[in-house]
């Protein structure tokens, strides 16, 4: 199968022509390009020195506020916690945090320097959202993505204390099911975002959903927590 190689017109290949995920190579990371690539179920995914790789994952992973579950311990970590949580407040310290602090198994990072000029653009134009926990003034987990329609395509997220980042994911689902925000992409596997409901879609009932959600409005920028956060 052939890698696309893209040129300055926004316009990506079919994804169903998608060889193991990778569906393009190159293009930029402009607002529409990215927007573009969302509205698509295509996200950017690369390491620093190589050219941009554009993704469509089959399957996706994939929660819905109908399947969300918060796990007990989840549940009683929120009971006690003593964690101030925001939104917005702290974009693009919270996009460098997760790009920095170490995580097990891992080894650099893929939220390069274009990528996080790129993100931090995004949530200048509203449609880049963040969530931040905090004890006291320290930011100790928080996470970031984009948002369309009713459609949340999360990033990354970090924590520098335990529960920090379950604990702030757990409320913003619920924010997020509070403003009829129902479709919330994962993007690939893992066991921590299963534990809440997330499962593998095949990537064309994955682009259905995505579809539907996209003839809704989008929630612009910036975003306030409605929910208490105590």
């Amino acid at each position: 199968m052939p890698v696309y190689l893209l040129g300055p017109e926004i316009v990506f290949p079919p994804v169903s022509e998608a060889e193991h995920g990778l569906v393009a190579v190159g293009g930029d990371l402009s607002r529409d390009r990215l927007i573009h690539a969302y509205a698509n179920g295509i996200f950017p995914w690369y390491s620093e020195g190589e050219p941009i790789l554009w993704h469509s994952p089959d399957p996706r992973f994939v929660l819905t506020t109908d399947a969300f579950r918060i796990p007990r311990t989840i549940q009683r970590a929120m009971r006690r916690s003593e964690l101030r949580l925001t939104l917005d407040e702290a974009f693009e310290e919270v996009v460098e945090a997760c790009a920095t602090v170490p995580r097990p198994g891992q080894s650099g990072t893929w939220i390069t320097r274009d990528m996080k000029r790129a993100y931090v653009h995004l949530h200048r134009e509203g449609y880049a959202h963040s969530v931040e926990a905090w004890q006291g003034s320290t930011l100790v987990g928080g996470l970031y993505g984009v948002s369309l329609g009713t459609a949340y395509f999360g990033e990354s997220m970090f924590a520098r204390v335990n529960d920090a980042s379950k604990v702030a994911f757990a409320t913003f689902v619920s924010q997020l099911a509070m403003w009829g925000i129902t479709l919330i992409d994962c993007q690939v596997e893992t066991d921590h975002l299963a534990r809440f409901g997330a499962t593998s879609w095949p990537r064309p009932r994955y682009l259905r959903a995505l579809k539907a959600s996209l003839r809704e409005p989008s929630r612009v920028g910036p975003w306030k927590l409605d929910l208490a956060s105590e």
